[in-house]
């Protein structure tokens, strides 16, 4: 059963011409209507399925604006480089003995950095970061010796995107309390690398078949990409 709130949100709003993200945007925040800071999501579906191969995105975008998320990085490296994962401003740091409470299950963190010394140790609790998306991966820049680069990004907002089974990728571009400008920035920022990893497949066709920007609790609108993917 639909609430009183809901109910009072647009109707059919998939069916309405696609429009540009400056103009989506004013929209999507007048339907954020609940009492929380909700979440700006861009929803893509992909041609995934291709004749020679299948895309499958696995990449991350830095927000220039951030995400508006309190983000708690975890680092697992050797004992030399734990001063410089704390004064990058690490929530936990450790070694063998971090590993051993994430083979307990305990995963109070949101991010995991590792040290390419340590990864040969991590992988073995690898079962059980992997499922829930937390397993450190080189290409995504969380397997490395730059510590303090590597916390800084997953702390003032970078973001993974990737592609499930049925080419469906979804991500917030911020909240509803940000300007304007500043979401139009990390939407700007997301697409530029998204066209840049099209350049690693053979698509034939667009990559991007649907677009569309919502907000938590709101409804969807199909948006007018700036140019064709």
């Amino acid at each position: 059963m639909s609430s009183k709130r809901y109910k009072k949100l647009p109707k059919d709003t998939k069916s309405i011409t696609s429009d540009t993200i400056d103009k989506l945007i004013p929209a999507i925040k007048k339907n954020c209507t609940t009492k929380f800071d909700e979440s700006i999501d861009l929803n893509l579906q992909i041609n995934n399925k291709q004749k020679k191969s299948e895309v499958n995105f696995r990449t991350v975008v830095n927000m220039p604006s951030g995400t508006g998320k309190k983000i708690k990085a975890a680092v697992v490296c050797e004992e030399s480089k734990k001063k410089e994962a704390m004064d990058s401003g690490a929530d936990i740091v450790g070694g063998d003995d971090f590993i051993e409470q994430i083979k307990e299950g305990k995963l109070n963190f949101d991010k995991l950095i590792c040290t390419p010394a340590m990864m040969v140790k991590l992988s073995k609790v690898g079962k059980i970061l992997g499922p829930k998306g937390l397993m450190p991966n080189p290409k995504l820049g969380s397997v490395t010796n730059d510590l303090k680069k590597a916390v800084t990004d997953v702390k003032t907002g970078q973001v993974e995107i990737k592609n499930d089974k049925d080419g469906n990728i979804g991500f917030s571009i911020g909240k509803k309390s940000f300007s304007d400008d500043k979401l139009i920035k990390n939407f700007n920022a997301a697409f530029e690398i998204l066209e840049k990893e099209k350049a690693n497949y053979t698509v034939k066709g667009d990559l991007i078949k649907k677009s569309y920007l919502t907000s938590t609790m709101g409804v969807s609108y199909k948006i007018k990409l700036p140019k064709t993917i």
